[in-house]
């Protein structure tokens, strides 16, 4: 079995190398997405009077829809703190998204609408989960997202398989034969890099593989026969007060933190707010609770608990956090950073690894050869 698993690993590894290390790559420029962008457009990202009151966000709906009348405000991402709000617009007439930056104290506008994957850390992001795939005329749409699906299967196969094939891995975990052969030394350390990062390289492969798969299941199987409701104009009431509704939101669920407003988006859709709840769980993300609204009155429908739900749901929510590895801090962010990169080590020396065998066996087999015709010519 062992034979036959080392066999499957290496074939595995061979024919994904190239897709994971792009995975690998930017998964883990993508653990510090916030702090580039900081970096990157910090007049856009950031606010300076943080300590001001937030301004009602009905006021900051009507400056985005005074400033973008051409665009729908579809969804609108909510912070407190000196990152800015983001705000999600649908081109009338098309289903195509962009978002702009504004101050949420002072209702400046901070950036202009741009495509989803315009900044740089968009666009990785994209191509961390499609391969830039989805957008070709000529593939179907999902195609980047079922690829992205099946390479994390491929990375969660290669953990498994791995640490069956070195299940007595406890024996010699930390023990580098330097003095030895190149292939030796890097053999020991493709064993050992494999074995430490495989709990948090499961985890990823896990993660990432189920946010793949949910996309792709709302995509071709929830709306399989269903044409994307094009927005031409907004489909809730214009009496509709937001701010209202947030406050209300803080009554619904105690320690509410509403953190993304989502407007109907679907004749059938309401108003749903997104939000972060105190809780002892480190791994909650801050859309775990929703409240959903009515879009015609604004009166209160249905409140998402997370706190009082399964822990089925619960460890499906905690994806977000174990994959993006924000749930402690800076350590937490470094060390999903260090790791995520261990496939590309582990790719290189793989490879190095299996020519080595390759090579060694093409040459045993030519000494064979060469033995045979010698013995021939003596005969």
């Amino acid at each position: 079995m062992r034979k036959t698993l080392f066999k499957i690993h290496s074939w595995i590894a061979l024919c994904a190398l190239i897709p994971l290390i792009v995975i690998s790559i930017t998964g883990s420029v993508l653990v510090f997405k916030s702090e580039i962008d900081g970096l990157l457009m910090p007049d856009s990202h950031f606010v300076v009077d943080s300590h001001a009151e937030r301004k009602p966000i009905d006021k900051l709906i009507a400056v985005a829809e005074h400033e973008f009348p051409s665009y729908v405000v579809g969804s609108w991402e909510i912070f407190n703190d000196d990152t800015a709000d983001r705000v999600y617009l649908i081109e009338r007439g098309t289903d195509t998204w962009y978002k702009f930056h504004i101050n949420q104290y002072s209702g400046e506008i901070l950036s202009q609408p741009v495509s989803t994957s315009h900044y740089f850390t968009d666009w990785f992001l994209e191509l961390h989960y499609t391969f830039l795939l989805n957008d070709l005329k000529t593939l179907p749409g999902q195609t980047g997202t079922v690829l992205g699906f099946f390479f994390a299967i491929f990375l969660f196969i290669l953990g498994v398989t791995g640490l069956i094939i070195y299940r007595k891995f406890w024996q010699r975990l930390f023990s580098v034969r330097f003095k030895a052969t190149l292939q030796i030394v890097l053999s020991d350390i493709h064993k050992m890099t494999g074995v430490l990062g495989s709990p948090i390289i499961l985890i990823l492969a896990i993660t990432g593989g189920y946010f793949n798969w949910a996309v792709w299941y709302h995509e071709v199987v929830e709306h399989a026969e269903e044409q994307h409701f094009i927005l031409t104009k907004n489909l809730h009431s214009d009496t509709i007060n937001f701010q209202a509704i947030l406050d209300d939101s803080k009554k619904q669920i105690p320690t509410f933190n509403g953190t993304f407003l989502v407007m109907p988006l679907e004749p059938d859709e309401n108003i749903t707010l997104f939000g972060e709840v105190d809780s002892n769980n480190p791994l909650a993300s801050e859309y775990a609770n929703t409240i959903t609204y009515d879009k015609k009155t604004g009166e209160h429908i249905a409140n998402w608990d997370i706190r009082e739900v399964g822990i089925g749901w619960k460890v499906i929510d905690s994806f977000r956090k174990l994959h993006f590895g924000y749930f402690a801090g800076l350590l937490s962010k470094i060390l999903w950073c260090v790791i995520g990169l261990s496939p590309v080590w582990l790719a290189g020396t793989g490879f190095y690894l299996w020519l080595s065998r390759r090579n060694r066996k093409k040459q045993s087999q030519r000494n064979r050869e060469q033995r045979r015709t010698a013995t021939a010519l003596n005969t």
